[in-house]
Parts: structure tokens; sequence; C-alpha cells
């Protein structure tokens, strides 16, 4: 069991939220991260990058992620049942680099609604002490929810993470980061491990006391959901909602964006402004139409009939403020996104899709409406079909049957989602596991990985027998190599 005393602190939490990242040290010797990067060394030198198979060449790498620190810090973000994702990538920074250009990281280059709420997240591990010289990663504090970089480049804050050797920087997995240029003589490494979150919060999991939140409606909104959605207690914004909503037609976009942020912390008092944030969804600038879901969200049924419109817009980026705004709206907008799925558009028919995922439990009464949507003909729409159905995680007889055929799907993450979200059902996706140990011998190196975390979870005696048998044939010996065969 995980020491309370590393569970993350009410500040901690909160600047996660903020800023997207945290940086925490690892209780492990020098010694022991210098003998992980002279293997590294000897592996890039002698190997190559071995992409995924890093953990099992290099298996001491286990011991930094189940570091009592990372241990506490991922439970408090992601609850205890998170797992780590097979994905998992050492970035070499090598000598004299020029480094790399900002980016956000993307699902296998496939197009996904990317979820503020923290279901993901990545680590940052240096072996290595790392200074501005050797090219750090380098992080954009609070870029996490922004699906483009600032108008104003020269105005971000691109903040370099250095730290000692066993420096570990917990990042949200959307916010914007790059490499900067090694100007040393030395690699500079890192090694990029992702977690994953397979329970929605009911109640806090780090070390919490204090409900208070400080910041705009976006983080106000994220530190809710942690807490368990329980109703929050308005916040009272600086003038009146009136006053609030005039600055809405600012000339000024951070005025625009600080209005609308200062509506949605009024909470269900911001119902009064929604026609005015329903035009801010459509602004040029998209820290306003941010700032105006969430607000529109926090308003709740009242402004689901503005969201629903919008979500139909055939505008891509004002869809996407609905879908954000709709599943904030929680039960009072399931009718109408359940009624959404059958839209004629296929983003509008995802993002709906999305929405009701987001939620979580809330949307359970459409679990039969989405199951039906695993034929559709838009691979966007069944990605987010088969993803929805597991976090929302109800009516297993209904999801898990649908599952079992999106496991089937053409679009290889319509596949992988699938047995992730398979994963989530646990022994009630019991019925599964031949489609799953099928599987297991997908194209796909994440519909195989994925399958077997869902017949570990689901845990029967058959779900076990096919997990053992395919990590038999598939397992690494970390210490065979070409000079060492035998």
């Amino acid at each position: 069991m995980t020491d309370s005393r590393l569970l993350l602190t009410d500040a901690q939490m909160q600047h996660f939220l903020q800023y997207g990242y945290l940086t925490l040290k690892t209780g492990l010797s020098p010694e022991f991260h210098q003998a992980i990067y002279q293997k590294t060394e000897e592996v890039f030198a002698k190997e190559g990058n071995l992409g995924n198979n890093i953990l099992p060449r290099i298996p001491d790498l286990h011991k930094v992620f189940a570091d009592p620190v990372l241990d506490g810090a991922l439970i408090s973000l992601l609850g205890p049942a998170y797992l780590m994702h097979s994905h998992r990538h050492c970035h070499i920074n090598p000598a004299k680099s020029k480094g790399g250009g900002w980016h956000k990281d993307s699902y296998w280059g496939f197009l996904k609604v990317r979820s503020h709420r923290t279901r993901w997240v990545m680590i940052f591990y240096y072996p290595q002490d790392t200074i501005l010289e050797n090219g750090p990663t380098a992080v954009m504090p609070g870029t996490q929810c922004y699906e483009q970089r600032a108008a104003d480049e020269s105005a971000e804050v691109q903040l370099p993470v250095c730290g000692e050797a066993g420096t570990a920087t917990l990042v949200h997995f959307d916010l914007w980061h790059r490499a900067t240029p090694n100007q040393t003589e030395r690699n500079r490494y890192m090694m990029k491990f992702q977690f994953t979150r397979m329970e929605e919060p009911t109640t806090p999991r780090w070390n919490h006391g204090s409900r208070d939140w400080q910041g705009g409606v976006v983080g106000a909104q994220l530190w809710q959901w942690h807490l368990g959605n329980e109703a929050p207690q308005p916040v009272k914004a600086e003038g009146e909602l009136a006053a609030a909503a005039a600055q809405l037609k600012s000339a000024d976009p951070a005025a625009r964006a600080k209005a609308a942020s200062q509506l949605g912390l009024r909470g269900p008092e911001a119902a009064e402004a929604v026609p005015a944030l329903a035009l801010a969804l459509r602004d040029s600038a998209e820290p306003v139409r941010l700032n105006a879901a969430y607000a529109l969200g926090a308003a709740g049924g009242p402004a689901v009939p503005a969201l629903i419109e919008a979500l139909g817009s055939q505008a891509k980026e004002v869809q996407l403020g609905a879908a954000y705004g709709l599943a904030l709206a929680g039960r009072a907008a399931v009718p109408a996104l359940t009624e959404a799925l059958g839209h004629a558009d296929e983003q509008a028919r995802g993002c709906a899709a999305y929405a009701l995922g987001d939620m979580g439990a809330q949307a359970s009464e459409a679990v039969g409406r989405l199951a039906r949507l695993g034929g559709d003909p838009s691979p966007f729409v069944r990605r987010h079909v088969a993803e929805a159905l597991g976090t929302i995680a109800r009516h297993p007889k209904v999801a898990v049957s649908a599952l079992e055929g999106l496991l089937r799907d053409e679009d290889p993450q319509a596949r992988f989602n699938a047995a992730y979200s398979l994963a989530r059902f646990g022994d009630r996706a019991e019925s599964a596991v031949p489609a799953l140990a099928a599987a297991l011998e997908d194209s796909n190196r994440y519909v195989r990985n994925h399958s077997a975390e869902a017949l570990r979870h689901i845990g029967t005696p058959q779900a076990q027998q096919a997990l053992m048998d395919f990590l038999m044939v598939s397992r690494w010996c970390p210490i065979t190599t070409k000079e060492s065969t035998f």
C-alpha cells in the first residue's frame, strides 16, 4: 500500500490541473540512474532505438515507475487502478542536436477528440543530470486544453524542464512540448512512459483538505470532476453578470476569454448569459471558445439547446467546443446527445459519442444507442463509440457485445479502443474472452497489447490461460543480444 504521505497535495493537484505538468524526484540512488544511463548508451550504440521494447530490454526501468513517489502521484491523478500503457519510448537528444519542434503527441496518427479530464498522463524520466546546455524537454504550461498554439507565439511561456538524474515530470498527454537543443558532447536521454485511468473518480484520491479553487472555469470544472462531481459552489466573479456578459463583446480576445471564465465560475447562474456565451462559442479566438464552452457546460440544462445547435454547425472548432460543454452539462444533456447520435454529419455524431463517454456513468441510459453505432460508416464515430462504452462502463450485456464486434473493426483505433474498454469492464466482460484471445494475433501492436490487458483484468481461468499462452510466446529475454545469442 502506498504511504499516504506520498500522495499529492491539493497544491500539487491544482498545479497539474492548471499547468499540465508536475516535476518530482524519485528516491532511487544516483548510482542507479547512472547505471540506467550507461545501459541506454550501450543499447543505442549496438541495437538502436528499441521503441516499446525499451522496458524488457532495460527491466530496471520498472523500478523507476514503481518508485513510491511516482506511484503516489499516479494514484492521485489517475486513481489506484491506473495501468502502464504499452507504448513507451526512449527519446535520445543527440550531442550537438538542434532540438525538435513543438507538438502534441498523436494517438498513433489517428484523429481523436482530446479529453481534458485526467485520463492519460506521461512521465518524462531523466537518467542523467539535465540542464539547459544538454537539451531538456520543454513544455508550454497550461496548453493541454488548447488545440492550437497562441496567436502571438512570442507571448508563449516555454519552460525547459531541468533536474538531477532521477527527475520525473508528469505531463498531461495533450500538453505542447519539444526537445531543446543539446549543446554538449554527450547524448541526453528521456524515457517517456504513459499511464491511463481505468476508473472514473468518485472521491478525491490525493491528500485532500480544501475544496477551494483559485483560477478560471476550465480548471475549476476539472478540479470538481476529480472531487467526484459534487455540486460546486458558485464563485462570485468580478462585477455583475451583465457586466461580464458585456465584456464578451470586447475587442481584446483576452478580455473576452476572461469574461467567459467569470460567467462560468457562477455555475448555474451563468444561464442568464447563455445567448451571449453561445455567440462566444463561435469566436475566432480559441481561448474565448474554450472558456465559453466550459461556461455553457457549467450553466447546465438551460444551455443544452444552444450547445446542441452548435454541435450541428459543421464548423469543426465549434462542434468541438460544443462537445466539451455538453459533457460538462451532464445528465441534462444525455437525451439531446443520444438523439444527436443520429445526426447526418459524422463529426456531430462522433462528438456526441465523445461527450457521452466523457460523462462516464452519467450517460448510462445512452449505452443501447451507442452500441448500435458500432456499425456506423464513419471510423471517427466508431472510435469514439468504442471508447465511450468503456468510460461509461455500464450495461455490460449490451456494451460488451458491441465491443466484441468493434474488436473486429477494419479501423485499428476502433479495435484497440474496444480492447481497452473491455479491460474497464473487468470480469463483467468474461463473454469477450474468445474474441480477445483471437485479437492477440491482430496486425496492430496496440490491439494485441490492449487485448492482453483486458484478459488480465477479466481474470477468469480461461482469460488467464489465453494471456499466459500469449506471454510465453512473446516474452523477451533482456540479456540476449547479437553478441550473446544463447
